[in-house]
């Protein structure tokens, strides 16, 4: 069920191949390991992505795989889990972020009106970026590492149903043991 799940939200190797902002890797993308997918790759996959995703830079996809390759994990769904932070998620989370960062780090919330001007970015830098920057930093740890084990425990899961269905299967094909010994018993009396 992950495997079928997984590359359902994945892009295809072309997509991303002919991407023009994927062609900065070159060869790099002929590697096989970055479109194979098993458990220890989607993991790894996951984890890159998650951690992207609360990077807060508008180049999420491409950070993504770039960390991917030396990971030598998933390539295609890196670059898709990048998308939970996206437009519509975007600012509740990196709200959640800010708010994670100034408890920690002991600051009264600040004010926020957004601005697009360069005076606005440079007094947010000083005043809430320590804070947003730290708490980016720790949701994107701890949701890599809970995406991880997540993906590893799943997929195990969904082994070990695969293979208690296939015993289910074979022991319906074949006759019962205890079956066979009666019968050769009541033609012997």
């Amino acid at each position: 069920m992950p495997k079928k799940f997984m590359k359902s939200i994945m892009p295809s190797h072309d997509s991303i191949k002919r991407s023009r902002s994927m062609k900065i890797f070159g060869r790099l993308l002929h590697d096989a390991n970055l479109w194979h997918l098993n458990r220890r790759s989607a993991a790894g996959a996951f984890a890159v992505g998650l951690f992207c995703a609360f990077i807060p830079v508008p180049f999420q996809m491409f950070l993504a795989a770039a960390a991917a390759i030396p990971f030598r994990v998933n390539l295609p769904l890196s670059v898709a889990m990048v998308w939970v932070s996206n437009p519509i998620t975007m600012p509740p989370l990196f709200y959640l972020c800010y708010k994670l960062g100034a408890w920690i780090l002991s600051q009264p919330p600040q004010p926020f009106a957004f601005e697009l001007s360069w005076a606005w970015l440079a007094t947010s830098v000083s005043t809430i970026g320590p804070a947003f920057l730290l708490g980016c930093l720790i949701f994107g740890v701890v949701s890599s590492i809970t995406g991880y084990f997540a993906i590893r425990i799943l997929w195990r899961q969904s082994v070990i149903a695969a293979w208690q269905e296939r015993a289910k299967r074979m022991r319906k094909r074949l006759p019962h043991p205890k079956a066979k010994v009666k019968s050769d018993h009541q033609s012997s009396d």
